[in-house]
């Protein structure tokens, strides 16, 4: 699966960079590779923990999706 990501030079140095469709998967790293690699990482983190949390939503609701047009 693909996800959209903003990588931004830092002033102070390095790189960081935040998925747009995760928000809570943001990190940063010295090069534009190790950012890349990082990000990598914790969007995998980030969607296991979520994996959890709906594997546990399922007792007491109902998971569906929705399409919306832009």
């Amino acid at each position: 699966m693909k996800y959209t990501i903003i990588l931004e030079k830092e002033e102070e140095g390095g790189y960081s960079a935040q998925c747009l469709e995760l928000p809570g998967a943001i990190t940063q790293g010295e090069s534009k590779e190790e950012t890349l690699k990082n990000i990598k990482e914790v969007i995998e983190a980030v969607l296991e923990v979520l994996n959890q949390e709906v594997k546990g939503l399922r007792e007491v609701a109902e998971i569906s999706t929705v399409e919306v047009s832009v």
